[in-house]
């Protein structure tokens, strides 16, 4: 059974991380995702490093399940090919800097007029009205214009410190793929399309304030500097490896001290309720720590596991990979690419019961599916070669049993 997108196409200009990790996810759930690449060098994840048999890991892992066409948008041809294919499409979705593509001739009016119901779907940085509107835009000065560094530093006071993953850029795509769906689901009922607008800033204050922004939280009442509450990471060192260990409730925190063997840490008046733990924390942290830097990581997470305490081993990339809990769930596929070979990813996060997702197809070669693509947008054999001929579209020379039989 295909999954529960199947049916929906999709036309995509998105490039980097945001907008074809967004795509990519509409892609596993069943959507027909074309993926529209410049006839230069194409996507910029191309060209980066981590790479087999001309496939980068990041382009692998944020585009299958997509098809691939290759045009010069500055062509009227390529521009035309373009706007045909919107008009069979659910979703036009990109990710250039506002203005940019109104200039290519592909802003929301423009798609509309081939496609009414459309939704068209914008990714920006920073959002598209204000002073950074029009600036370019990376990951880094994301987390720090939302304030992402600063919570990460620990306090106002602190320096500031980057998230070490692209948390901006995946969130975003998370964040967009949700929205297009819903969307969807708004046309579905109503047959109506619309303009959906996500930005990668939008997405990381949103994200942000559910746990961080408390302090601004009460209009008048706002905090004026913020102050840490630890420190300390919730990581232990041990005689062997580094566990976590996390406590919140006043049941969880009389079982740790029987863990640890130490119950008199009960009637400490530093420890003696949540508020006094909470102002506490950093001493009481590194009574912990000093008692589970006697031991080995295997003997406490046994300990802390018969004593129901939540607990963690702390593990490398290469160790979570093999982990039993990992393993088990099946959250680790290995999927055979046509031409990069064998590949190992991580499946889809959402489950579905009755329409199960499927891995139609690794990541395209750019320009992979140009040729049949363009058939399907109603041109005829002769106006294609013309376009590859004059580099208004590109394709991979195809199998020599092809060029023959053109």
């Amino acid at each position: 059974m295909p999954g529960p997108l199947d049916g929906v196409r999709i036309v995509d200009l998105t490039q980097v991380v945001s907008g074809p990790s967004a795509s990519m996810m509409l892609g596993d759930q069943g959507a027909d995702v074309i993926k529209i690449e410049n006839t230069g060098a194409g996507d910029v994840t191309r060209q980066v490093s981590t790479r087999r048999n001309g496939f980068t890991a990041s382009f692998v892992n944020n585009n299958r399940n997509k098809r691939s066409i290759a045009l010069d948008l500055k062509d009227e041809r390529g521009l035309k090919a373009v706007k045909a294919l919107t008009r069979e499409a659910d979703v036009f979705m990109h990710n250039f800097r506002p203005g940019v593509i109104e200039r290519l001739g592909l802003g929301e009016d423009a798609v509309r007029q081939e496609r009414p119901d459309i939704i068209y779907a914008s990714i920006s940085g920073f959002g598209e009205n204000g002073p950074y509107a029009a600036k370019p835009v990376y990951d880094p000065l994301v987390q720090a214009l939302s304030g992402l560094t600063t919570i990460q530093g620990g306090s106002d006071k602190a320096r500031p410190r980057l998230v070490r993953t692209i948390l901006p850029d995946k969130l975003t795509g998370v964040m967009a793929s949700q929205s297009i769906t819903a969307a969807l689901l708004h046309r579905f009922r109503t047959g109506e399309g619309q303009h959906v607008r996500v930005s990668m800033l939008d997405s990381i204050v949103a994200f942000l304030w559910n746990s961080d922004m408390g302090g601004h939280t009460f209009i008048g009442d706002e905090i004026d500097s913020e102050t840490a509450h630890s420190f300390i990471d919730l990581i232990y060192e041990t005689t062997t490896d580094f566990i976590s260990v996390a406590v919140n409730t006043d049941k969880q925190w009389v079982a740790l001290t029987e863990a640890l063997g130490h119950p008199e840490w009960r009637d400490d008046p530093r420890f003696n309720t949540p508020e006094n733990r909470h102002h506490h924390i950093d001493e009481r942290l590194e009574l912990t720590q000093h008692v589970l830097a006697t031991d080995s990581a295997a003997h406490w997470l046994k300990v802390l596991d018969a004593h129901d305490i939540p607990c963690a081993p702390v593990l490398r990339r290469k160790e979570m990979i093999a982990h039993p809990q990992i393993v088990e769930n099946d959250i680790i596929v290995e999927l055979e690419h046509a031409h990069a070979g064998p590949l190992r990813q991580a499946r889809p996060a959402g489950q579905f019961s009755k329409s199960p997702i499927e891995y139609r197809r690794g990541a395209p070669l750019q320009g992979e599916h140009t040729r049949e693509i363009l058939t399907e947008a109603g041109l005829d054999p002769a106006e294609i070669a013309a376009m590859l001929a004059d580099g208004a579209a590109m394709a991979p020379n195809p199998p020599s049993h092809e060029r023959a039989a053109e």
